[in-house]
């Protein structure tokens, strides 16, 4: 944290702001919040301030899963941002209205106001105020939402990562759009990945864009397609390009553009009109240097530091197919050496992907439950502090003192959303989203399907910064925070309890399936409402089941000890890490001691 104090409290000033959209000597002399709250939010600019928004999303297309499914995931790893999920219904809008729309909040709340339904209208906050507006359509289709936009009725769905970019502008009348807003409007107006890329495409050729570089994983049950933007300076046109992943394909992607090589009249790449004369003006590429690159072009390269993007592409694909035998060292943050998407070894399943997205690099030369920051019970979880750098400077050229190794799953983790698109059901039984909340290696996915009318209230009702056990991301955020203090021990428990409960879900679902659809075929509505209480039923009892496991991993593993029905065992350290202590020094005879 870099920055210091001062710029703490403007970033605590320009929360509020935009909040209360107040000028800064009214927040605290109109008694708008209290003097505790305003301490609080400092405090939490500060923390904030020096963590990345960074995540990691995989697509797997079609001809790439075992069951024909199109699979996208999004690992949101933003630090206490609002992890609510929020349905938000279709409507009808008047001729002539217009869709208003808001600036990008990660954290509670995100939005409180009723554009998007009911389950947005929050007590006790501000209306959220509109950058500006666009012309609505006739009627809008209905999604899932959280921090970004999920899946619709017609199975569309988007995942999404935060990429570094050259020039990040700052929203303005003129810059309408950051990615947030982008996915929803996606989801309103669109049924085809192809038309949810195209729209996007249009709206920041129309209205501009503002923020950090993006990446939007797009897909439907047909065909998968990778959306990528960038801002420029004031007066030029915004940039944007989308390629196609290839049937048959695994694509990854963390923090860093992918794609490289823009094609001319290629059909499954689309882009800004733009694009060539723009870089070119802006000295962003020179067409001797050769065919146009996206990455070197808009983007800065790796992101945070050298391998925070690269090693979680690699290990990745190197888990998907180990015959291509990747290797995890490159040249550079702009090296070739990782496909754009891969064949894997053999077909994925549902199973397969979940597994990617909890990886510590077990196993390999980065194992992070490895070494003496691991402490003694292989913890690998590594927390940030004021000795980090913050977001993109040891790849901007600004010292850092050290790093650690960036891995798949992060303690940092708001959610991951793993959406599957199935042609062969109707719609509202196709389209499935798994929720998983907090940390991947020690969640539950928990499967709705898109046919519900509503999510229940542990998942759209409560904030991160209050403790409320009735919110379910509560639930699995104290399980993966206690499993901190034992990590070996408590996540063999931990995982024992997973499959439980994912085996059992997977069961129900092959079950589900079969009983929605004869009841689609005789009335789709009956069909909706048998979804809807399976999925609250099903969260509902997950829930329970995690708080009970809470209650007894907090038991089991008190005080250092072990205890096992009425037995005690003093569990102690592994000698291995004693014999790294000064334990081997401590005071086991009444003399003192040589000097060494």
């Amino acid at each position: 944290m870099a920055a210091g104090g001062s710029t703490g409290i403007n970033l605590a000033l320009i929360f509020l702001i935009k909040r209360y959209n107040l000028k800064r000597r009214y927040i605290l002399r109109k008694g708008l919040i209290t003097m505790k709250k305003f301490i609080f939010i400092i405090l939490l600019s500060l923390v904030l301030g020096s963590v990345a928004i960074a995540c990691t999303s995989i697509l797997v297309t079609k001809g790439a899963s075992n069951d024909g499914s199109v699979i996208v995931t999004h690992e949101a790893d933003g630090e206490l941002g609002d992890p609510r999920f929020i349905y938000v219904p279709a409507a009808d809008h008047k001729p002539g209205s217009k869709r208003a729309v808001y600036p990008y909040h990660l954290y509670f709340p995100r939005y409180v106001g009723t554009d998007r339904g009911p389950g947005y209208d929050i007590k006790g906050y501000p209306q959220s105020k509109p950058l500006g507006y666009i012309p609505q359509v006739e009627h809008t289709y209905a999604y899932v939402d959280s921090i970004f936009g999920i899946m619709n009725e017609h199975q569309l769905q988007i995942g999404e990562v935060t990429t570094g970019a050259k020039l990040e502008p700052e929203a303005s009348a003129k810059r309408l759009f950051y990615s947030t807003e982008l996915s929803r409007v996606a989801l309103e107006r669109c049924k085809t990945a192809r038309e949810a890329v195209e729209l996007m495409g249009q709206l920041i050729d129309d209205y501009g864009y503002y923020g950090t570089g993006e990446s939007l994983l797009v897909a439907d049950t047909q065909e998968g397609w990778i959306f990528e933007m960038g801002g420029t300076p004031d007066g030029q046109p915004d940039l944007w390009v989308a390629r196609k992943v290839p049937d048959g394909k695994v694509y990854v992607t963390a923090n860093e553009y992918r794609i490289r090589e823009i094609k001319k009249n290629n059909p499954d790449m689309i882009y800004s009109k733009n694009l060539f004369k723009t870089t070119k003006a802006l000295g962003w590429w020179n067409p001797k240097d050769g065919e146009f690159d996206w990455l070197r072009a808009v983007g800065i390269g790796e992101y945070n530091h050298p391998y925070y993007s690269l090693r979680r592409v690699w290990r990745a694909m190197d888990r998907i197919n180990p015959d291509l035998k990747l290797s995890p060292w490159v040249k550079d943050g702009y090296t070739k050496d990782y496909p754009f998407a891969i064949t894997p070894k053999t077909k994925l399943t549902l199973q397969d992907v979940m597994s990617l997205h909890n990886d510590h690099y077990e196993g390999t030369e980065f194992d992070l439950t490895k070494g003496t920051a691991a402490g003694p019970f292989g913890n690998p979880n590594r927390y940030f502090g004021p000795y980090d750098g913050a977001q993109n400077n040891a790849v901007r050229g600004q010292k850092t003192s050290g790093a650690w190794e960036r891995a798949i799953s992060a303690d940092y983790c708001t959610y991951v959303k793993i959406g599957v698109s199935r042609d062969w059901l109707p719609d509202p039984i196709g389209g499935m989203v798994w929720i998983g909340f907090d940390r991947p290696d020690t969640t539950v996915y928990v499967p709705f399907y898109i046919g519900v009318n509503d999510l229940p209230v542990s998942y759209r009702n409560g904030s991160p910064f209050k403790y409320d056990r009735k919110f379910m991301w509560w639930a699995f955020d104290f399980v993966s925070n206690w499993a901190d203090l034992k990590y070996s021990y408590m996540i063999k428990d931990i995982n024992a309890k997973q499959k439980e409960i994912q085996d059992k879900e997977f069961a129900d679902v092959a079950k589900i399936d079969q009983k929605a659809l004869k009841l689609y075929k005789i009335w789709p509505r009956l069909a909706r409402y048998y979804l809807t209480r399976y999925s609250t039923k099903n969260a509902n009892w997950v829930q329970k089941e995690w708080c009970n496991l809470a209650d007894t991993l907090i038991a089991k593993y008190s005080q250092g000890y072990m205890v096992v029905s009425d037995k005690v065992t003093e569990v102690g350290y592994p000698k291995a890490w004693l014999n790294k202590t000064n334990y081997a020094d401590g005071p086991v005879r009444y003399e003192k001691p040589k000097k060494k």
